[in-house]
């Protein structure tokens, strides 16, 4: 227990450091602290006893962190395939907490016409050869943050919620819309805020039986 605290202690160091460092403008600080912010929540995750898919999905959202480091295209592309990867993590995860919950029926409608219209509006602005491949990443993204509100209730729906809204930022970057002051700042405080609220709101589920059962025999010699 010492030591999950103190791995989430470093994470939000790390976190304060690197939002810091975007406010003053620091490049220096950036990079240093953004590559630690996804391994030390991954490692307090795993030393909390978290899943292996969520540690993946973490560990998927680090290397998307370091590869968006660099400005370049291919590094974009390679960095949300990362992203994308860790969606699937948490997909798949999501699917060992038991049926969607009664709200999740609500709640289908309210994602669709988030993702319909967010798509419709940048998909003109987008540049051509990411228009498919941003809607499609919008998509999976979609469907994880309604998955994480559908099984896992308020604290992991918020999280998705909020990725969806950090990733927003950088689409409509993209799409060269008029950004807030700092936009930068404003992506890496809603991305951390989310992949905490993600951590904290699967850590506080308890899993179906059967997820739990193949769990434990998938480690079993």
């Amino acid at each position: 227990m010492r030591q999950s605290r103190a791995l989430l202690a470093a994470f939000a160091l790390a976190t304060v450091v690197d939002l810091v460092s975007l406010a003053v403008g620091s490049d220096i600080g950036h990079t240093v602290a953004k590559p630690l912010l996804m391994l030390l929540l991954a490692a307090h995750a795993a030393r909390c006893g978290a899943p292996r898919l969520l540690v993946g999905a973490l560990l998927c959202g680090w290397g998307g962190d370091v590869l968006l480091l660099s400005d370049a295209q291919p590094a974009f592309m390679a960095g949300m395939a990362c992203f994308a990867a860790g969606h699937v993590c948490y997909l798949a995860l999501f699917r060992g907490y038991g049926p969607s919950r009664a709200r999740g029926g609500l709640l289908a409608p309210a994602y669709v016409v988030v993702l319909v219209v967010t798509a419709a509006l940048l998909w003109p602005d987008l540049p051509a050869g990411l228009r498919v491949p941003v809607v499609c990443y919008s998509a999976l993204l979609t469907a994880m943050a309604y998955g994480a509100a559908a099984r896992l209730g308020l604290v992991a729906g918020l999280g998705g919620a909020l990725f969806m809204l950090s990733d927003t930022l950088i689409a409509t970057g993209i799409a060269d819309w008029p950004q807030p002051p700092r936009a930068d700042l404003w992506i890496m405080l809603t991305y951390a805020l989310a992949q905490f609220l993600l951590v904290r709101g699967t850590l506080g589920e308890r899993r179906a039986p059967a997820a739990a059962y193949r769990e434990v025999r998938s480690t079993t010699p």
